[in-house]
């Protein structure tokens, strides 16, 4: 079965949305990307408006299996934050209304899964992405390509043998997975050995 994936990149001025079908072998198909984008000139109720507007086509256009979003992490820009927490907050809403599971990921994880790094730069990401996906051209803006990298993501982890919670299920080893997703296993195995 082919596995659906919306992923999302929260922003107020921007909001990627990538939409990603993948094989059970890992094979990802970009199916459509796109960025949302509102002027910081336009009341918050309007943007978020704009967003939420957007985000019910995409889901009801392409019917993804699972919302993929970038969860909110702390920066030093307390404005940036809080509007990426609440874009984040109506495209999770447009999902649960619909019944669809919503899942997030942290940058760092986004970046492992992807270039097998959770410290690689958007750059990095961009490249990576246009490569898995067999594009002819790397997805502009990076929110964009955020967004496809989220989708990917998600849908990896889903299919690598780790589960919902976390626990990995197949070793960090596994010759099924690529170099990318075993280096992430491993961070994981790291991680929770650590707890």
């Amino acid at each position: 079965m082919t596995l659906r994936v919306l992923g999302v990149d929260p922003g107020l001025t921007r909001c990627g949305i990538g939409v990603v079908d993948v094989e059970k072998n890992r094979r990802a198909t970009m199916v459509a990307v796109g960025v949302v984008g509102t002027s910081p000139d336009e009341s918050l109720d309007q943007r978020l408006l704009v967003i939420a507007t957007s985000i019910d086509d995409w889901l009801d256009r392409y019917e993804p299996h699972v919302l993929a979003v970038e969860r909110v992490f702390s920066q030093l820009n307390v404005s940036t934050v809080m509007g990426v927490a609440q874009a984040s907050g109506v495209v999770i809403a447009a999902a649960a209304r619909r019944g669809i599971p919503v899942a997030l990921h942290t940058p760092s994880e986004v970046k492992a899964a992807v270039t097998g790094s959770g410290t690689s730069n958007k750059d990095a990401v961009t490249k990576l992405v246009t490569k898995i996906l067999r594009l002819d051209a790397p997805p502009r803006p990076a929110d964009a390509a955020d967004a496809l990298a989220l989708a990917i993501t998600h849908a990896w982890r889903a299919g690598s043998g780790t589960s919902g919670n976390g626990t990995s299920t197949t070793g960090p080893g596994s010759s099924s997975l690529t170099p990318a997703q075993r280096a992430w296993a491993e961070a994981e195995a790291k991680a929770r050995r650590a707890r």
